[in-house]
């Protein structure tokens, strides 16, 4: 009987709102006006979020980072404190290697600044230039449009080979062949081994090669004094092998650092291990401001719409009043009347929504298209478009609904 009753309710709710196709579509506005400011704002947050976390995934979340200055703290606090901290050195990415049983890989990268790039009467200026040591290329799973990465001889040797980032590949070669061809820099002949594949659109990317010069670590020694490298740009990263515990890990780092440094065990050390879940978890305190600011721009917008749906039940039930009457007067509860107005309330706010989120999707691609990263509408903002329709369907309903199950039949029938 129950859901007899509603199938009922909801072919009358449905007439209802086609024989007054302007006031539907009065209420219909300010509902999707609102579903629409609520959603496309938790969407384009979560996009945002998806595509800044996504990127810093890429670099590993089992990895730890021994760099000067701690990734959690404002680099204008403590900046000379953290300025006079040794950087890392190859013997220590040594040690690490060899006595960390936690670790599967240990690499070392140290920006070694700028510099200019020729090859015939083509050149590039500003690319950025890394010495690396041999695990660096698995430790970033670096692919590549042509060439490969150094072979050990190669990197033991210090050879004059260097792999070069896709738009200096295209500065200096156009559609010419990189691999094989030797390159002037830092007045040093290098030949081209390897093209790095260019980098995705993503909104952060901090495995950014395209400009980039890699270079073995043993080769650099070559080009500059990488010992007197005293700014930011050395680090010294430790992949943890499978199954390790990321604490266990960076306890033992600690103490082969602390060693290496001749620090005691209970001195203070002097330099930072950084992972990826700092990162995330200040990124997750921005994404919380950035949504609650969303819920409340959509509160006030969904407010609005929830009024207009109200002042139209409101007019509805008044044009309606000598029908209820006559349909008390045959016998029809008041659960039965209530249920009608609510569910015609209901349908209008899940129309509204629905119309809602289609623009959301719609401005989601449009957006993807034009700014060259993925937005998306997930499916948990639908539900909570949809359920917030729904919701704002009842409480816009429930008076109005009230109002007309309780009405007398004979006042309602000489209304």
């Amino acid at each position: 009987m129950f859901f007899r009753l509603f199938y009922e309710g909801m072919l009358q709710s449905i007439g209802q709102l086609a024989a007054n196709k302007l006031r539907t579509f009065l209420s219909l506005l300010g509902i999707t006006i609102g579903i629409f400011c609520i959603i496309a704002v938790l969407s384009a947050v979560d996009s945002l979020e998806d595509n800044i976390k996504g990127s810093f995934e890429k670099l590993g979340n089992d990895v730890l980072y021994i760099t000067k200055m701690p990734w959690n703290e404002d680099p204008d606090e403590n900046y000379f404190k953290y300025l006079r901290r040794p950087n890392a050195t190859y013997k220590e990415l040594e040690a690490v290697k060899t006595k960390v049983k936690n670790a599967s890989l240990v690499a070392l990268q140290v920006f070694i600044g700028g510099t200019n790039l020729k090859y015939k009467t083509n050149s590039i200026s500003g690319a950025f230039v890394l010495a690396v040591s041999y695990d660096y290329n698995d430790m970033y799973k670096i692919e590549y449009d042509h060439g490969r990465f150094l072979t050990p001889y190669e990197y033991e040797t210090g050879a004059d080979k260097v792999i070069i980032g896709a738009e200096i590949a295209e500065s200096l070669f156009n559609s010419l062949d990189p691999i094989g061809k030797t390159i002037k820099m830092k007045d040093r002949s290098m030949e081209v081994i390897g093209v790095i594949k260019k980098s995705g659109k993503d909104l952060i990317n901090p495995a950014d090669f395209d400009r980039g010069v890699i270079v073995g670590f043993n080769t650099a020694k070559k080009l500059v004094n990488v010992k007197n490298n005293r700014l930011w740009g050395t680090n010294l990263m430790v992949k943890a092998a499978d199954g390790a515990d990321l604490e266990d890990l960076k306890a033992e780092v600690t103490s082969v650092m602390k060693a290496e440094r001749r620090l005691k065990p209970y001195e203070q050390p002097s330099f930072s291990i950084n992972e990826m879940s700092i990162l995330t978890n200040l990124l997750d305190q921005f994404f919380g401001v950035l949504n609650l600011v969303g819920i409340v721009i959509g509160f006030f917008a969904i407010l609005v719409g929830m009024f207009s749906v109200a002042n139209i039940m409101f007019v509805s039930v008044k044009e309606r009043t000598n029908i209820i009457g006559i349909k008390k007067a045959l016998g029809a509860r008041q659960y039965f009347i209530l249920l009608e107005f609510l569910i015609e309330a209901v349908i209008l706010c899940v129309l509204g929504g629905l119309i809602g989120l289609g623009i959301v999707w719609l401005t989601m691609k449009l957006l993807s298209s034009v700014f060259g990263y993925s937005m998306f509408l997930s499916f948990q903002n639908i539900a909570i478009g949809v359920s917030l329709s729904v919701f704002i369907g009842i409480l816009a309903g429930l008076i109005p609904a009230l109002q007309a199950a309780r009405m007398d039949p004979v006042v309602a029938i000489r209304k």
